[in-house]
């Protein structure tokens, strides 16, 4: 999605730019009203004559003037920087928004297309416990954890053709605490690769998902 006149998309470092853009202006207003406070107090728009009418002698004029043009010059700057913020962050949703549904399109023509036949599923995945290791979301992972229905065909190392019982699937996941476990799971008719860590959590077992067998 490329910026109006034919530019570059907006990417998370101009957004990072613009934000730590918008710091400094932060900090130069600060300084700026720091500066009037240490003017006997003066603000933004207390009188800067006396009762005569004369120019105050018990403050700096030309230091409060500056102040206070140059607060009103950086507000101003601020408040377009916030929405050029505001801009980024949208473009920036809305390009990863379409790149999601392209990688979601792509991968279900790629599944459609295939025309080897899916592996075969041993196992199957009939309860998952929210929160638990089981349903938790890797961010390098674009699947959240396994959902209930997956058929499992691949466990760490076990799989349809070496899988006795539910033992197996036991052992691995306790030689597994704590360290990454790859499985992989028929999901919606196509092969999905799931990583989980089986650990100790507030529910029983350490992954937190009941496994039943499928009849051969």
């Amino acid at each position: 999605m490329a910026e109006p006149g034919g530019g570059r998309p907006v990417t998370v470092s101009d957004v990072q730019q613009l934000v730590r853009r918008k710091d400094e202006i932060e900090a130069q207003i600060k300084a700026c009203y720091e500066l009037l406070e240490g003017q006997k107090g003066v603000g933004m728009h207390e009188p800067l004559v006396d009762a005569e009418g004369f120019p105050r002698s018990d403050i700096d004029l030309y230091q409060v003037r500056t102040a206070r043009h140059n607060i009103i010059c950086l507000q101003n700057d601020h408040k377009a920087l916030m929405k050029q913020v505001e801009e980024a962050l949208h473009k920036l949703h809305a390009r990863e928004k379409e790149k999601h549904a392209k990688d979601e399109a792509e991968a279900l023509a790629e599944a459609m297309s295939q025309n080897q036949s899916l592996p075969q599923a041993f196992a199957k995945v009939n309860t998952v416990t929210p929160g638990s290791p089981a349903n938790a979301h890797l961010s390098s992972i674009s699947v959240q954890g396994l959902q209930v229905d997956d058929e499992i065909v691949e466990f760490g190392s076990v799989n349809a053709n070496n899988f006795q019982n539910l033992q197996n699937i036991a052992t691995v996941v306790q030689h597994s605490e704590g360290r990454p476990l790859s499985v992989t799971v028929i999901r919606g008719g196509r092969r999905v690769h799931v990583g989980l860590t089986p650990k100790r959590w507030a529910g029983k077992g350490l992954l937190g998902c009941n496994i039943i067998p499928l009849q051969r």
